[in-house]
């Protein structure tokens, strides 16, 4: 089948971790037909939703990985499935991406993750639907409730709420003598929410990364183990990722999300858990294919295919 993925642009994916390149090898090594656009490429016309796309090729080569012909105008209706991989900030082009999105569903495509998905679990706050497995969590504007719940925990992360790797996240201690410029940053005087949590020290043995597949975990996890003087282990912010064999708390995690996940159209998640608590829901593109399968052998771009298709044919 011919399969469109809505990504950043392909000249700048790094291979050797890009889960979305996973992806479409194991899905050419199928034979499905890939093709490639950009948010910006959808557009609404004649009461259909195009894309101005692009076939790909894939040349086996690490670093011109990739030829393209095009690009050119095609309905999403002709497409067999639509993979949204746009890496956050999930600012208002990516909304707006899955409105037209979702007026493709209506058409009668086939949307993974489903565009209504995407915009419901906001990857920060999705936690809330699972306090049961959550940290003390503050979401607010406001500096002095930052300033009281740091009173409380005593030591906290603070971290914007639609962007990924790391980017804009601060662990506070109530000595910090940049406190007040950190959250005069953070919330742009108090006029951007946030998210505070209470802060873990078993970030020390890695933030993992779990990957939910059709409401089923992946059997190993990546833990992102922190860079030394550092506190965030994402591989963004240079963490080393060792994949590892889910834990009994893990699967009672994913047990507990995954159906529901599943159900609500998210056909492939990745939980961040830090020791036994869930951080967050990624729903937007979800990574670590690539180092886990190096790593284990288990091959998760394979499983996510399988799945894919199970879903089309259903």
């Amino acid at each position: 089948m011919d399969l469109l993925f809505v990504a950043d642009p392909l000249a700048g994916f790094k291979t050797y971790k890009d889960s979305t390149y996973a992806m479409m090898v194991e899905a050419a090594r199928r034979g499905h037909a890939l093709w490639a656009c950009e948010p910006e490429d959808l557009a609404w016309r004649g009461g259909r939703v195009l894309a101005s796309a692009r076939a790909v090729s894939l040349t086996g080569e690490d670093e011109a990985w990739f030829t393209a012909a095009g690009p050119a105008w095609r309905p999403l209706a002709g497409f067999g499935a639509v993979l949204m991989r746009k890496d956050p900030p999930f600012d208002e082009g990516y909304l707006n991406a899955t409105y037209l999105l979702e007026m493709a569903e209506r058409e009668g495509v086939r949307v993974f993750n489903r565009p209504q998905a995407l915009r419901d679990y906001n990857e920060k706050l999705a936690i809330a639907r699972f306090p049961e497995f959550t940290v003390p969590t503050l979401v607010t504007c406001r500096p002095a409730d930052i300033r009281a719940f740091l009173d409380e925990q005593g030591d906290i992360v603070v971290k914007p709420l639609n962007a990924m790797g790391g980017a804009g996240i601060f662990r506070l201690r109530p000595d910090d003598a940049n406190l007040g410029a950190i959250l005069e940053t953070a919330t742009a005087l108090g006029r951007r929410q946030v998210m505070a949590q209470r802060y873990l020290p078993e970030i020390a043995a890695g933030d993992k990364r779990i990957l939910l597949i059709d409401g089923e975990p992946v059997p190993y996890s990546l833990a992102r183990i922190p860079a030394p003087g550092e506190t965030r282990g994402n591989l963004a912010a240079g963490g080393t990722g060792v994949a590892r064999p889910l834990a009994a708390r893990d699967r009672a995690i994913a047990a507990a999300l995954g159906p529901a996940l599943a159900a609500d159209g998210l056909l492939l998640v990745g939980l961040d858990v830090i020791g036994d608590w869930l951080t967050e829901v990624n729903v937007t593109s979800p990574t670590c294919f690539r180092e886990i399968t190096a790593q284990t052998g288990c091959d998760v771009a394979a499983l996510f295919v399988d799945a894919l298709e199970r879903r089309v044919a259903a």
